[in-house]
C-alpha cells in the first residue's frame, strides 16, 4: 500500500505529522479527575480501560516524546522531575486513556478505514508535498525519520485517529450552541457608551519642586528591578533558506503551468475570489418569507419590502461577501448563481428564511501565467532546493567538526554571517531598537539558553532551512548605579506626582459631575475643550485610550469618572447608553455564534469521553507508572 502511495501525484489539505502522532484531532482529550485503583494489573501495564491495557512501554515512549517537544521548544534540557512538577506525565497519561477509551468505542461499533482511505490521508497531507502541491516521497520520510517513526507505526497511529475523528464528528456535527447564549452574549458585546471628555494636561498639576537627591535615592532604592540592565548577548549568525537557492531557470513551462492551473483564483497571490455585495433580509418564519417573495414575482421591489418591514439600509446590507464566507452551502450557491440586482427566491440560512439581493458583482481577479511564471518557477524551485540544503547544511557542520569557527565555516560554503554586537532576550540592541533576525523567536530562545564557546546544533526554520549561531559575548544582567539611572529615575518620579496631583484635581471635579454639574461648565473652569465621543464598545479601538473606555464601563449607565492618560487625566461625563436588538445577519452575531457553536461541541466531545471512561472503567497503577517516568 505505501508503496503505491508514494508514486502520487498531488492532493489537498490533510493532517499534519505531529497531529497523527499526538492525537491532537480529538480538541481537548485531556479529562482529569481518574482516581487511582491499584486493581487487575500486570507489571507491564501502567493503566487499563475496558478490555484495553495502556502498556509501561507504550507510555514511556509517549512521555518521552512529550518531554523531547518539550526540550526542543524551551531549546534547553527539561528533565523528569520537571515534568512532573509540571504536570506533564498526567497530561500525557490522560490523553492516552481518553484516546484509548474512543478506541474501545470504535471497535464495539465495527468502524474501519479502507487503505485507499488511509492512501489519500497521507498523499492530501500538505506536510508531505512539495510547494507546488505534490506528494514528495522524500520528504514524508524525511519527516518520518526526524520524529523517530517508521511507516508501520505511522499508519496505524493516523488509522487510529481517523476512527477517532470519524466518531468525533458523529456526534458534534450540527451542534449548536442556545440562541439565548449567543444572545447575551451578542447584548454585552453591542453595548455601546457616548461620553463628553475633555483632558487634564499636565501642566494643570501645577509646578512640581525639584526633588533632592535623597528623596531620589529613596525612590530608586525602593524600585530597584526597574533599573536592572538586561543580559545582553553578542553572537554570530548564519542562516541557509532554500528561497535563496531557487533556481527559476531549471523549471519548465510545462510544470510551472501545471502547478499555476492548482493555485490560480485559489492562493491569492495569484488571484482573489469573486465577491458580490448583498443584502439580505431575514424573516421570522416561513409563511412571511414566502408572501414577500410573492409579492416581489408580482412586481415589487426588494427596497419596498424592506420599507414594508421598516428596515435601514444597514439592516439588510452584508457588504461585499466570497461565496465561501456564506455558512450555509445551499444559500450561498443560489446566491452566486444570480446576476448583479438579481433577488433570489425564498431560502435556507442557518438563522432562518432568508431573501437575498445582488448590488453588484466583483469578478475573479486570476493574474495571467505569464505574470506569475517567475514567482511559480521560484516556489517550484525552491521546494526542489532539499538537497542543496542538506549538502551546504553537510558541510558547514564537517567544516565545524573539523574545527573550523562559525564565521570560517559559513565563508567556505559561501554564506553570509551575520554578526550581532549585542541583543537582548527581546530581540533589542542596548538602544531600544530591534534587531533583524532569522527564525527570531527561536534563535533568541536557543542563544539565552546556549554559551559561549558551545558548538550548537542548527536550528531547523519552518521553510526546511536551517540558522546557524555562535554565542561570542554574554553581558549579565546587572542592576544599573543610582548616578547611571538619575535621568531616567528622576522622569518617571515626576511622571508618578504628577498623575497624584492630576487624579486629585479630576476626583473633584466628578464629584461635581456627580453631583449634577455640566460637563461644558466644568471643563471651562478646567480650560480645557470638551470632545465628544460616541457608540464606544468595551473592546473597539476609539479615539479614546484603552484604560479611558474600561473606566466609562465601570461606571453606571448615567455615571462619571476619569482615567489616567499619556497625555494627562482623562474625565468624563456618560451621556449615552444603548444596546442595539440583535440581528442574526449581523456578521459580529455570526462570529461569535460560530466561535459558541465550537465551544459547545468541545464541551460535548469532553462530556461523551468522560462518559465513555466511567462505563468501561479505568485503573491506573502508579507504581507502574513511576517506574515507566524513569522515577
Amino acid at each position: 500500500m505505501l508503496g503505491s502511495m508514494r508514486k502520487a501525484a498531488q492532493g489537498v489539505v490533510g493532517k499534519s505529522i505531529m497531529t497523527v502522532v499526538m492525537g491532537l484531532i480529538i480538541v481537548s482529550f485531556v479529562i482529569w479527575g481518574v482516581g487511582d485503583m491499584l486493581r487487575g494489573f500486570t507489571a507491564a501495564n501502567v493503566a487499563s480501560v475496558g478490555g484495553a491495557k495502556i502498556s509501561s512501554q507504550d507510555f514511556r515512549n509517549q512521555f518521552q516524546r512529550s518531554l523531547q517537544q518539550y526540550q526542543r521548544r524551551l531549546r534547553q534540557p527539561f528533565t523528569t522531575e520537571q515534568a512532573r512538577a509540571a504536570g506533564l506525565d498526567r497530561q500525557v497519561l490522560q490523553r492516552m486513556i481518553s484516546e484509548a477509551a474512543i478506541d474501545e468505542e470504535a471497535h464495539r461499533l465495527g468502524l474501519d478505514v479502507s487503505d485507499d482511505a488511509l492512501r489519500a490521508m497521507i498523499t492530501s497531507n500538505p506536510d508531505f508535498q512539495d510547494t507546488a502541491g505534490a506528494f514528495d516521497a522524500q520528504k514524508f520520510a524525511s519527516l518520518l525519520r526526524d520524529n523517530d517513526l517508521n511507516e508501520r507505526f505511522y499508519v496505524s497511529e493516523l488509522k487510529k485517529n481517523a476512527l477517532r475523528q470519524f466518531i468525533v464528528a458523529a456526534l458534534a456535527t450540527g451542534v449548536t450552541a442556545p440562541k439565548a447564549m449567543t444572545t447575551a452574549l451578542a447584548d454585552y458585546d453591542g453595548q455601546t457608551r457616548s461620553v463628553d471628555a475633555f483632558v487634564l494636561p499636565a501642566s494643570a498639576a501645577g509646578d512640581i519642586p525639584a526633588p533632592s537627591d535623597d528623596t531620589l535615592k529613596a525612590y530608586y532604592n525602593d524600585r530597584k528591578a526597574s533599573w536592572r540592565a538586561p543580559e545582553y548577548r553578542g553572537m554570530d549568525v548564519v542562516a541557509l533558506d532554500p528561497e535563496t537557492l531557487a533556481n527559476p531557470a531549471e523549471v519548465g513551462d510545462g510544470e510551472a503551468e501545471a502547478a499555476y492551473a492548482r493555485v490560480a483564483g485559489k492562493d491569492p497571490k495569484y488571484g482573489a475570489p469573486e465577491k458580490r455585495e448583498l443584502e439580505q433580509i431575514l424573516f421570522p418564519n416561513e409563511a412571511e418569507a414566502q408572501a414577500a417573495a410573492d409579492k416581489i414575482k408580482a412586481g415589487a421591489s426588494f427596497q419596498d419590502i424592506v420599507a414594508a418591514r421598516n428596515l435601514k439600509p444597514e439592516d439588510v446590507a452584508l457588504g461585499e461577501t466570497a461565496r465561501d464566507a456564506i455558512v450555509d452551502p445551499a444559500e450561498a450557491a443560489a446566491v452566486f448563481a444570480l446576476p448583479a440586482g438579481g433577488v433570489s427566491g425564498v431560502l435556507p440560512s442557518r438563522f432562518g428564511p432568508v431573501i437575498v439581493r445582488v448590488k453588484s458583482v466583483t469578478p475573479s481577479t486570476i493574474k495571467p501565467f505569464a505574470e506569475v511564471a517567475d514567482e511559480i518557477k521560484r516556489r517550484i524551485s525552491a521546494g526542489r532546493a532539499g538537497d542543496k540544503v542538506q549538502a551546504l547544511h553537510d558541510k558547514i557542520e564537517e567544516l565545524r567538526v573539523a574545527g573550523k569557527p562559525l564565521a570560517e565555516a559559513a565563508k567556505e560554503a559561501g554564506l553570509t554571517t551575520q554578526t550581532i554586537a549585542a541583543v537582548d532576550a527581546k530581540g533589542k540592541d542596548p538602544k531600544g531598537k530591534e534587531v533583524a533576525l532569522p527564525d527570531g523567536p527561536e534563535l533568541l530562545r536557543a542563544a539565552f539558553a546556549s554559551d559561549v564557546g558551545l558548538d550548537e546544533a542548527p536550528i531547523p526554520t519552518k521553510d526546511r532551512g536551517f540558522v546557524w549561531f555562535a554565542v561570542t559575548k554574554v553581558e549579565p544582567s546587572h542592576d544599573r548605579a543610582f548616578e547611571e539611572a538619575k535621568p531616567e529615575i528622576e522622569a518617571q518620579w515626576r511622571a508618578e506626582q504628577i498623575d497624584r496631583a492630576l487624579a486629585a484635581k479630576a476626583d473633584a471635579l466628578v464629584k461635581d459631575l456627580r453631583a449634577g454639574a455640566s460637563v461644558a461648565d466644568i471643563a471651562r473652569s478646567a480650560g480645557a475643550p470638551v470632545k465628544p465621543v460616541a457608540d464606544i464598545r468595551r473592546d473597539e479601538k476609539t479615539s479614546l485610550p484603552e484604560t479611558v473606555v474600561a473606566a466609562i464601563y465601570r461606571e453606571p449607565a448615567d455615571g462619571a469618572g476619569s482615567a489616567a492618560t499619556p497625555d494627562g487625566r482623562t474625565v468624563f461625563k456618560i451621556t449615552g447608553d444603548k444596546t442595539p436588538p440583535v440581528e442574526a445577519i449581523d456578521p459580529r452575531v455570526k462570529a461569535m455564534a460560530q466561535q459558541l457553536d465550537a465551544a459547545t461541541r468541545e464541551s460535548l466531545i469532553d462530556q461523551y469521553i468522560a462518559s465513555l471512561r466511567r462505563s468501561l472503567g479505568v485503573t491506573v497503577n502508579s507504581s507502574v507508572l513511576q517506574s515507566a517516568e524513569g522515577g
